[in-house]
């Protein structure tokens, strides 16, 4: 089959998915991409009763982590050999040897088809059903998993057991995740088409099934996929700064202020993408020609699309609640006039619409997500009267000067000239649309793990993309630095190695302060390096110890003191998740502990305040908090209340860039959204809206604190109320909503911590520390 055409007649063989057993729509799916063998098993029924009948008679498959009941057929599809793959392949170098040369090397290959009963499921357990299957057999299996109208390829890398010879160790399983049968994303036909057998062959000559299945595991490897991703987006990111101005208000230098301004837009829209997958934002918005019925002018170097489509989308729809019966005008366009000045939470530009009331319809079901990622930067200068210092530049004024042109979103590949940008001469570069690039990748809202990985596009791209293109500038100089365009960002098996090293010595204090610790002998290292491995086994503390591990967990303080994009803090949040998962499976501890958290305050509050009326508020107040705990864990997945209390309580970063702040925000709330059950019976479609971050994530220069010294870390009573007072403001600022109150928050804030800055410069704090705590945002 000529390779050029071997898309067409993918696309041909998932279509069949919607008729016939998915047996044989999956074995002819496998014969289009080269693997095919008539060594199969006929079997009449292919129940899930009857397949563990036949290959699991000793009831060894765990099958909860199977979900056996969720099964509605299962087949084996065929063993592949050497033979086979000879003979279908048209190159004449595979498998030229039937041995190999010791144990490591399989021999045959195993493929099924499993039809699961619902409609979605998420990635792990996708990967824990691959593992168990893969558990019964002593050569490796690739599963094709049949649910709804999706398909999912799974495989998993097995390495030979270094104790028992006879056994492989299950690592990581990799899946080309929710293919859909009736209209398949490209990038899911690319995949699919680069894994075809003798595309395969021709780029890595392989002479045997072990190298064939590291030829598969390279080709999926996520890693070259971003690096693809990131040369595409680097490529329009230098294209974009020379053809875009933003307001002067962004920064002195037009270089700067563009490149400044381009990254930011670029993070808020591949957040949206993200949230996309969860079918929180219509695909009209991105599409071409639906943005040529909404718009009066498309003109490709007009700005109507960024205007009118992206800030609107930004500003007015994600920052702004949705409407509702009892307050049906929450999303508007603003009025006419100055009542509505610098409110940027309104809708803008409606004179660049065809149908404002149909523009409005596409925007209406977006739910409000808050957290402050979309809130416009255009802000009252209060140096100056009634002046808005002008950032996003979201304005109606006709002097308004943002431009970014729409042939930068939907514009075919064309050629750039990137030469001054690359340092190069006589170079020819190829760039296109935005929507383009985007459409081209498949993105996945869960981040990537090393125990499991979908071929997508994952969250740690955000801060990939931001180091990267945070390297085309130095904001030290305010001057361009286009010729540093490596990599800053620290690799994923770096930050597992940081993450494990650093909770194994916590967790190792923990146990040494602890007089009644049960284990502080060498045993414990074991234990506690057993617990942090990514692996499904069941750790080995007893019941007390767990409980104190859960404590620490519960009060732990991690601060990375120059975060960037957030590769650490989110590395650690995901091993805690993780632990959590293992030592307290159904969230009951866990969640009591959220719950005696809000009691204690609730019982200190009852004990101190002396006003009956702000008492009663005050406690009312709390009780809602309780029910909120609740109701977090109870209407998500479970890992969504490990996550928000543990981002609420125990993680926090600082960085010198603010805009590398934001992005590790995004990351953070992208792990939150992924977690949470859409409903859109309830309001605001189910979502819970996301926490403010900006206590947790905050820019500033944490030398300036570290050059005190250490005998003047101390707190007097005065400044052990202010933190008290400050603690208490942040707690009520985490889940503030509306405008209104968050800003009421951020002053108090700011007041406390100028208040705090006297009292340490009074005690002989360095002035320039306590200038920069002051500072502090």
């Amino acid at each position: 089959m000529p390779n050029t055409d071997i898309r067409t007649h993918i696309q041909h063989a998932l279509k069949q998915f919607t008729d016939g057993t998915l047996a044989e729509n999956a074995a002819h799916l496998l014969k289009v991409l080269g693997y095919q063998s008539e060594r199969t098993l006929h079997r009449e029924d292919n129940s899930p009763a009857a397949f563990l009948e036949d290959f699991d008679r000793h009831n060894t498959l765990n099958r909860e982590r199977a979900r056996v009941d969720e099964w509605d057929s299962m087949d084996l599809l065929f063993q592949l050999s050497a033979s086979e793959i000879r003979e279908h392949s048209q190159e004449t170098h595979v498998f030229n040897e039937d041995q190999g040369v010791d144990n490591t090397i399989y021999y045959s290959y195993l493929f099924f088809a499993l039809k699961l009963k619902a409609a979605t499921y998420s990635r792990t357990a996708l990967a824990n059903i691959t593992r168990e299957i893969n558990r019964r057999y002593a050569m490796p299996a690739m599963l094709i998993f049949q649910h709804g109208h999706t398909l999912t390829l799974a495989i998993v890398n097995r390495r030979p057991s270094q104790r028992q010879t006879d056994r492989d160790v299950m690592e990581k399983v990799t899946l080309i995740k929710d293919i859909d049968t009736h209209a398949p994303h490209r990038a899911h036909l690319d995949i699919l088409a680069e894994l075809a057998l003798d595309t395969l062959a021709r780029r890595y000559a392989f002479t045997n099934f072990l190298e064939l299945h590291h030829a598969w595991q390279q080709t999926l490897d996520t890693s070259e996929l971003n690096r693809r991703f990131f040369k595409e987006i680097a490529d329009w990111y230098f294209w974009a700064v020379d053809n875009v101005e933003f307001p002067d208000d962004a920064g002195e230098n037009r270089e700067t202020r563009n490149a400044i301004s381009v990254i930011r837009m670029i993070t808020r829209l591949i957040f949206v993408w993200f949230i996309k997958e969860k079918n929180l934002v219509p695909d009209a918005l991105f599409d071409e020609d639906a943005v040529s019925q909404l718009l009066t002018d498309v003109d490709p170097h007009a700005s109507t699309y960024y205007k009118a489509i992206l800030q609107n989308l930004f500003f007015a729809t994600l920052n702004q609640e949705m409407n509702t019966p009892e307050k049906p005008d929450q999303r508007k366009f603003r009025g006419d006039g100055r009542q509505h000045y610098n409110i940027t939470s309104l809708y803008r530009y409606k004179r660049y619409f065809n149908d404002p009331a149909a523009a409005l319809s596409l925007f209406e079901q977006i739910p409000f997500l808050n957290g402050g990622l979309f809130e416009c930067l255009d802000k009252q200068d209060n140096n100056a009267e009634k002046k808005v210092e002008r950032i996003d530049g979201f304005s109606d004024r006709k002097d308004n000067p943002l431009a970014v042109p729409n042939f930068l979103f939907f514009s075919e590949t064309m050629d750039a000239d990137l030469n001054k940008a690359y340092h190069t001469q006589g170079k020819q570069y190829k760039v296109r649309g935005l929507m383009d690039i985007l459409r081209s990748y498949k993105f996945t809202i869960a981040e990537n793990t090393p125990i499991e990985a979908e071929v997508a596009l994952d969250p740690e791209l955000l801060g990939q993309v931001f180091e990267n293109l945070l390297a085309a500038y130095n904001p030290e100089t305010d001057t361009t630095a286009r010729n540093q365009t490596g990599s800053f960002y620290t690799p994923r098996d770096v930050v597992n190695y940081m993450v494990d090293e650093s909770l194994l010595a916590y967790f190792k204090r923990v146990f040494a302060a602890d007089s009644e610790a049960t284990d502080t002998d060498n045993g414990l290292t074991a234990k506690l390096q057993h617990l942090l491995a990514y692996n499904d086994e069941p750790h080995r503390f007893t019941d007390t110890e767990t409980a104190q591990l859960i404590n620490a967990i519960d009060t732990i303080k991690i601060l990375d003191p120059a975060c960037g994009s957030g590769a650490f803090p989110m590395g650690i949040l995901q091993k805690l998740v993780f632990l959590l998962g293992k030592l307290d499976p159904r969230n009951q501890e866990w969640r009591q502990r959220q719950i005696d958290r809000v009691e204690s305050i609730i019982d200190n509050a009852a004990a101190t305040i002396d006003d009956a009326v702000i008492r009663e508020s005050t406690l009312d107040e709390l009780e809602r908090e309780i029910l909120n705990i609740n109701e977090a864990f109870e209407r998500n997945e479970l890992d969504y209340g490990r996550k928000l209390y543990l981002i609420e309580n125990c993680i926090y970063g600082v960085d010198i860039q603010p805009i590398a702040t934001q992005i590790a925000k995004l990351r953070f709330f992208i792990s939150l959204i992924v977690e949470q059950r859409m409903d859109n019976t309830r309001e605001n479609r189910g979502v819970r809206p996301l926490p403010n971050l900006e206590t947790k994530f905050v820019a500033a220069n944490t030398l300036l604190v570290l050059k005190k010294p250490p005998q003047m870390w101390f707190r007097t009573r005065e400044i052990e109320q202010k933190e008290n007072a400050l603690e208490d403001i942040r707690r009520r600022h985490f889940t503030a909503r509306t405008p209104r109150t968050k800003e009421r928050y951020r002053a108090r804030d700011a007041t406390l911590r100028a208040e705090m800055s006297d009292l340490l410069q009074q005690d002989g704090f360095p002035s320039e520390t306590t200038e920069q705590i002051a500072k502090w945002d």
